[in-house]
Protein backbone atom coordinates (compact mmCIF):
# COMPACT_ATOMS: atom_id res chain seq x y z
CA UNK A 1 0.00 0.00 0.00
CA UNK A 2 1.49 3.42 -0.85
CA UNK A 3 1.42 6.46 1.08
CA UNK A 4 -1.20 8.38 -0.29
CA UNK A 5 -3.54 4.96 -0.27
CA UNK A 6 -3.02 5.15 3.09
CA UNK A 7 -3.48 8.37 4.64
CA UNK A 8 -7.03 8.03 2.28
CA UNK A 9 -7.72 4.54 3.93
CA UNK A 10 -5.77 3.90 7.04
CA UNK A 11 -5.11 7.14 8.72
CA UNK A 12 -9.13 8.08 9.21
CA UNK A 13 -9.91 4.81 10.98
CA UNK A 14 -6.64 5.05 13.35
CA UNK A 15 -8.09 8.76 13.80
CA UNK A 16 -11.61 7.86 14.73
CA UNK A 17 -10.34 4.89 16.63
CA UNK A 18 -7.80 6.96 18.74
CA UNK A 19 -10.23 10.12 19.57
CA UNK A 20 -12.76 7.57 20.81
CA UNK A 21 -10.09 6.10 22.79
CA UNK A 22 -9.73 9.51 24.21
CA UNK A 23 -13.31 10.35 24.97
CA UNK A 24 -13.77 7.49 27.25
CA UNK A 25 -10.87 8.60 28.83
CA UNK A 26 -12.15 11.27 29.74
CA UNK A 27 -15.53 10.09 30.73
CA UNK A 28 -14.34 7.46 33.27
CA UNK A 29 -12.19 10.21 34.67
CA UNK A 30 -15.40 12.74 35.04
CA UNK A 31 -17.61 9.02 36.20
CA UNK A 32 -15.30 7.80 38.09
CA UNK A 33 -17.28 4.71 38.48
CA UNK A 34 -15.55 1.00 38.90
CA UNK A 35 -18.26 0.05 36.30
CA UNK A 36 -16.84 2.36 33.76
CA UNK A 37 -12.49 2.13 33.76
CA UNK A 38 -10.19 4.09 32.25
CA UNK A 39 -9.16 3.16 28.63
CA UNK A 40 -5.54 3.73 29.92
CA UNK A 41 -5.77 1.04 32.59
CA UNK A 42 -8.09 -1.20 30.38
CA UNK A 43 -4.74 -1.18 27.42
CA UNK A 44 -2.74 -2.15 30.69
CA UNK A 45 -5.23 -4.92 31.24
CA UNK A 46 -4.94 -6.45 27.69
CA UNK A 47 -1.27 -6.41 28.00
CA UNK A 48 -1.73 -8.96 30.78
CA UNK A 49 -3.96 -10.73 29.46
CA UNK A 50 -2.44 -11.48 26.33
CA UNK A 51 0.91 -12.36 28.28
CA UNK A 52 -1.40 -14.92 29.74
CA UNK A 53 -1.28 -18.09 27.98
CA UNK A 54 -4.58 -19.54 29.82
CA UNK A 55 -6.45 -16.18 27.93
CA UNK A 56 -5.01 -16.79 24.88
CA UNK A 57 -5.34 -21.11 24.43
CA UNK A 58 -9.40 -19.57 25.20
CA UNK A 59 -8.77 -17.38 22.56
CA UNK A 60 -7.76 -19.94 20.38
CA UNK A 61 -10.51 -22.03 21.02
CA UNK A 62 -13.00 -19.23 20.37
CA UNK A 63 -11.16 -18.45 16.83
CA UNK A 64 -11.12 -21.99 15.62
CA UNK A 65 -14.77 -22.28 16.57
CA UNK A 66 -15.50 -19.18 14.45
CA UNK A 67 -13.82 -20.56 11.76
CA UNK A 68 -15.45 -23.83 11.58
CA UNK A 69 -18.69 -22.38 11.64
CA UNK A 70 -18.37 -19.07 9.31
CA UNK A 71 -16.26 -21.47 6.93
CA UNK A 72 -19.81 -23.86 7.12
CA UNK A 73 -22.27 -20.89 6.44
CA UNK A 74 -19.86 -19.57 3.68
CA UNK A 75 -19.95 -22.84 1.56
CA UNK A 76 -23.61 -24.08 2.57
CA UNK A 77 -25.10 -20.55 2.09
CA UNK A 78 -23.38 -19.15 -1.02
CA UNK A 79 -24.43 -22.61 -2.83
CA UNK A 80 -27.60 -22.37 -1.48
CA UNK A 81 -28.16 -19.02 -2.29
CA UNK A 82 -26.94 -19.62 -6.02
CA UNK A 83 -29.06 -22.68 -5.99
CA UNK A 84 -32.41 -20.75 -5.40
CA UNK A 85 -31.22 -17.78 -7.55
CA UNK A 86 -31.37 -20.07 -10.34
CA UNK A 87 -34.13 -21.99 -9.28
CA UNK A 88 -37.39 -20.59 -8.42
CA UNK A 89 -39.01 -23.81 -6.74
CA UNK A 90 -35.90 -24.30 -4.89
CA UNK A 91 -36.50 -21.01 -3.18
CA UNK A 92 -40.14 -21.20 -2.82
CA UNK A 93 -39.54 -24.16 -0.64
CA UNK A 94 -37.02 -23.41 1.08
CA UNK A 95 -38.10 -19.18 1.75
CA UNK A 96 -40.64 -19.95 4.68
CA UNK A 97 -37.69 -21.38 6.78
CA UNK A 98 -35.00 -18.96 5.85
CA UNK A 99 -37.32 -16.36 6.75
CA UNK A 100 -38.59 -18.52 9.84
CA UNK A 101 -34.94 -18.35 11.18
CA UNK A 102 -34.23 -14.91 10.17
CA UNK A 103 -37.19 -13.37 11.71
CA UNK A 104 -36.50 -15.49 15.24
CA UNK A 105 -34.07 -14.63 17.62
CA UNK A 106 -31.97 -17.05 17.11
CA UNK A 107 -30.48 -17.44 20.81
CA UNK A 108 -34.03 -18.44 21.62
CA UNK A 109 -33.00 -21.91 19.89
CA UNK A 110 -30.19 -22.33 22.68
CA UNK A 111 -31.89 -24.84 24.90
CA UNK A 112 -32.44 -26.84 21.62
CA UNK A 113 -28.72 -26.87 20.45
CA UNK A 114 -27.79 -27.16 24.46
CA UNK A 115 -30.43 -30.44 24.22
CA UNK A 116 -28.40 -31.95 21.08
CA UNK A 117 -25.06 -30.85 21.51
CA UNK A 118 -24.70 -30.63 24.86
CA UNK A 119 -21.54 -28.67 26.36
CA UNK A 120 -19.49 -28.97 23.68
CA UNK A 121 -18.14 -26.91 20.62
CA UNK A 122 -20.42 -28.28 18.02
CA UNK A 123 -23.74 -26.44 20.24
CA UNK A 124 -21.53 -23.53 19.36
CA UNK A 125 -20.58 -23.80 16.03
CA UNK A 126 -24.74 -24.56 15.59
CA UNK A 127 -25.19 -21.42 16.68
CA UNK A 128 -22.18 -19.44 14.79
CA UNK A 129 -24.01 -20.79 11.62
CA UNK A 130 -27.29 -20.07 12.90
CA UNK A 131 -26.10 -16.40 13.25
CA UNK A 132 -25.07 -15.60 9.98
CA UNK A 133 -26.19 -18.54 6.74
CA UNK A 134 -29.66 -17.68 6.36
CA UNK A 135 -28.59 -14.29 5.80
CA UNK A 136 -26.01 -15.07 3.40
CA UNK A 137 -28.78 -17.26 1.19
CA UNK A 138 -30.75 -14.28 1.15
CA UNK A 139 -28.32 -11.85 -0.10
CA UNK A 140 -27.19 -14.63 -2.44
CA UNK A 141 -30.30 -15.41 -3.90
CA UNK A 142 -30.82 -11.25 -4.37
CA UNK A 143 -27.57 -11.13 -5.97
CA UNK A 144 -28.02 -14.04 -8.46
CA UNK A 145 -31.51 -12.66 -9.33
CA UNK A 146 -30.11 -9.21 -10.17
CA UNK A 147 -27.51 -10.35 -12.82
CA UNK A 148 -27.97 -8.98 -16.10
CA UNK A 149 -30.52 -11.04 -17.97
CA UNK A 150 -29.11 -9.73 -21.52
CA UNK A 151 -25.97 -10.70 -21.15
CA UNK A 152 -27.04 -14.03 -19.85
CA UNK A 153 -29.57 -14.77 -23.32
CA UNK A 154 -26.04 -13.48 -25.39
CA UNK A 155 -24.53 -15.93 -24.10
CA UNK A 156 -26.66 -18.56 -25.07
CA UNK A 157 -26.70 -16.87 -28.44
CA UNK A 158 -23.32 -17.71 -28.21
CA UNK A 159 -24.09 -21.45 -27.32
CA UNK A 160 -22.84 -21.17 -23.40
CA UNK A 161 -23.75 -23.97 -21.16
CA UNK A 162 -25.17 -23.62 -17.88
CA UNK A 163 -22.19 -24.23 -16.28
CA UNK A 164 -20.30 -21.75 -17.90
CA UNK A 165 -23.01 -18.76 -17.73
CA UNK A 166 -22.88 -19.69 -13.60
CA UNK A 167 -19.44 -19.42 -13.46
CA UNK A 168 -18.12 -16.61 -16.17
CA UNK A 169 -21.51 -14.27 -15.51
CA UNK A 170 -23.75 -14.93 -12.42
CA UNK A 171 -20.83 -15.51 -9.88
CA UNK A 172 -18.68 -12.53 -11.40
CA UNK A 173 -21.65 -10.32 -11.61
CA UNK A 174 -23.15 -11.40 -8.08
CA UNK A 175 -19.29 -11.34 -6.26
CA UNK A 176 -19.54 -7.67 -4.80
CA UNK A 177 -22.86 -7.95 -3.52
CA UNK A 178 -22.20 -11.25 -2.07
CA UNK A 179 -18.61 -10.03 -0.78
CA UNK A 180 -20.71 -7.11 1.18
CA UNK A 181 -23.08 -9.96 2.87
CA UNK A 182 -20.18 -11.60 3.94
CA UNK A 183 -18.73 -8.57 5.82
CA UNK A 184 -22.51 -8.53 7.79
CA UNK A 185 -22.33 -12.31 8.19
CA UNK A 186 -19.02 -12.10 9.84
CA UNK A 187 -19.87 -9.80 12.29
CA UNK A 188 -23.29 -11.85 12.60
CA UNK A 189 -20.97 -15.38 13.33
CA UNK A 190 -18.67 -13.03 16.14
CA UNK A 191 -21.37 -12.48 17.78
CA UNK A 192 -23.17 -16.18 17.72
CA UNK A 193 -19.53 -17.37 18.96
CA UNK A 194 -19.75 -15.19 21.76
CA UNK A 195 -23.25 -15.87 22.86
CA UNK A 196 -22.63 -19.26 22.59
CA UNK A 197 -19.76 -19.31 24.62
CA UNK A 198 -21.94 -17.10 27.27
CA UNK A 199 -25.00 -19.35 27.47
CA UNK A 200 -23.82 -22.64 26.34
CA UNK A 201 -20.23 -23.54 26.83
CA UNK A 202 -17.76 -22.99 30.12
CA UNK A 203 -15.05 -22.52 27.47
CA UNK A 204 -13.47 -20.09 24.94
CA UNK A 205 -13.42 -16.06 25.35
CA UNK A 206 -17.12 -15.63 26.25
CA UNK A 207 -16.75 -17.76 29.01
CA UNK A 208 -13.68 -16.03 30.27
CA UNK A 209 -15.54 -12.69 30.25
CA UNK A 210 -18.23 -14.04 32.36
CA UNK A 211 -16.26 -15.25 34.63
CA UNK A 212 -14.20 -11.44 34.91
CA UNK A 213 -17.73 -10.47 35.08
CA UNK A 214 -18.80 -12.05 38.28
CA UNK A 215 -15.70 -11.22 39.66
CA UNK A 216 -16.70 -7.91 38.93
CA UNK A 217 -13.67 -7.07 37.61
CA UNK A 218 -14.21 -4.71 34.51
CA UNK A 219 -10.94 -3.90 33.54
CA UNK A 220 -11.06 -7.71 32.41
CA UNK A 221 -14.24 -6.96 30.74
CA UNK A 222 -13.66 -4.48 28.77
CA UNK A 223 -10.10 -5.57 27.97
CA UNK A 224 -11.68 -9.07 26.59
CA UNK A 225 -13.93 -6.54 24.41
CA UNK A 226 -11.35 -4.73 22.87
CA UNK A 227 -9.46 -7.90 22.18
CA UNK A 228 -12.66 -9.45 20.12
CA UNK A 229 -13.53 -5.85 18.43
CA UNK A 230 -10.11 -5.81 17.22
CA UNK A 231 -9.96 -9.33 15.80
CA UNK A 232 -13.47 -8.64 14.06
CA UNK A 233 -11.48 -5.57 12.45
CA UNK A 234 -8.28 -7.81 11.34
CA UNK A 235 -11.11 -10.20 9.84
CA UNK A 236 -12.72 -7.49 8.17
CA UNK A 237 -9.49 -5.97 6.55
CA UNK A 238 -8.76 -9.34 5.39
CA UNK A 239 -12.04 -10.20 3.73
CA UNK A 240 -11.72 -6.43 2.18
CA UNK A 241 -8.61 -7.53 0.73
CA UNK A 242 -10.15 -10.42 -0.93
CA UNK A 243 -13.13 -8.60 -1.94
CA UNK A 244 -10.43 -5.82 -3.58
CA UNK A 245 -8.97 -8.41 -5.48
CA UNK A 246 -11.77 -10.44 -6.32
CA UNK A 247 -13.69 -7.40 -7.58
CA UNK A 248 -11.21 -5.22 -8.95
CA UNK A 249 -14.01 -4.40 -12.29
CA UNK A 250 -16.09 -2.89 -9.93
CA UNK A 251 -15.65 0.75 -9.29
CA UNK A 252 -13.77 1.68 -6.03
CA UNK A 253 -16.89 4.57 -4.70
CA UNK A 254 -19.31 1.45 -5.31
CA UNK A 255 -17.14 -1.42 -3.81
CA UNK A 256 -16.37 0.97 -0.77
CA UNK A 257 -19.91 1.90 -0.03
Amino acid sequence: MNSSKFRTNTLPYLASIVGVGIVLEIIAGIVNKVYFPKISRVIVRLASLLSDGEVLSDFGRSLQNLFVGFLISVVLGVSIGVLCGRRESVERMIRPYVNIMLTSPSILLLPIYFAVFGISRWAIIVLIIDYSIFFLIVSTTTAIRGVNKEIVEMSKVFGASERQQLRSIYLPSAAPVVFGALRIALGRAIKGMINGELFIAVIGIGARSQEFARRFDMEGVFALAILVVGVALILGFILNMIDGRVNKWVPSIRRNA
